[in-house]
C-alpha cells in the first residue's frame, strides 16, 4: 500500500508542476497590444555593425541571431535571422537593447540602461527600426522580455 501511495503522490506532483508551467507561460497572453514603434523594412542589405546569438532563458526555447546594421539609406535596424525562435505562443515578447544581459528597469531615471525596441510576434526574420541618434555603442545586449510574469526569455550579447 505504501508503494501505491508514493505513486499517487508522484502523479499528483507531476500534474501540479505541469499546471504551474502552463500558468506561468499563459500569463504573457494578458499583455495588452503594444504600440509598434516602426515596422518598416530596411532598404537593400544591412551593413552589419554588431551581432550576437541568443541564449535561452527560463526554458522559452530562444534561438537565432540578432544583428544591428545600417541599410542602404542609412537607417539603423535590429534584425533577427530566419532561425529566430522563442516562446511566442504565450503572447507578446518585448525586445530591448540593454547595457547588460540583465533586464534592470529604472523608470524613475528614464530607464538609462534600456531602450525599448518593440514587440516581436513572429518566429523567423524580424526587423526593428532603431531611432536615429541612438548611441548604439552604449548597448551590449538584446533582451527578450515577458513583462506579465517578469522573466527574460533570452538575450544576445552584441559583438
Amino acid at each position: 500500500m505504501g508503494n501505491f501511495d508514493q505513486n499517487k503522490i508522484n502523479t499528483i506532483m507531476k500534474k501540479i508542476i505541469l499546471f504551474l508551467a502552463v500558468v506561468i507561460f499563459a500569463a504573457c497572453s494578458d499583455d495588452t497590444d503594444p504600440i509598434i514603434i516602426d515596422s518598416t523594412l530596411p532598404n537593400g542589405t544591412l551593413s552589419v555593425q554588431s551581432y550576437g546569438t541568443f541564449t535561452d532563458q527560463n526554458g522559452a526555447g530562444s534561438t537565432g541571431t540578432a544583428t544591428i546594421g545600417t541599410d542602404t539609406q542609412g537607417t539603423v535596424f535590429l534584425a533577427f535571422n530566419n532561425a529566430f525562435r522563442t516562446a511566442l505562443a504565450t503572447g507578446t515578447v518585448t525586445v530591448y537593447l540593454s547595457t547588460s544581459d540583465t533586464f534592470t528597469p529604472d523608470p524613475g531615471n528614464g530607464n538609462p540602461n534600456l531602450l525599448l525596441v518593440g514587440p516581436v510576434r513572429n518566429a523567423g526574420e524580424n526587423f526593428f527600426r532603431i531611432p536615429s541618434g541612438t548611441d548604439l555603442g552604449k548597448y551590449s545586449h538584446v533582451i527578450l522580455w515577458c513583462g506579465s510574469v517578469g522573466i527574460p526569455f533570452g538575450n544576445a550579447r552584441l559583438q
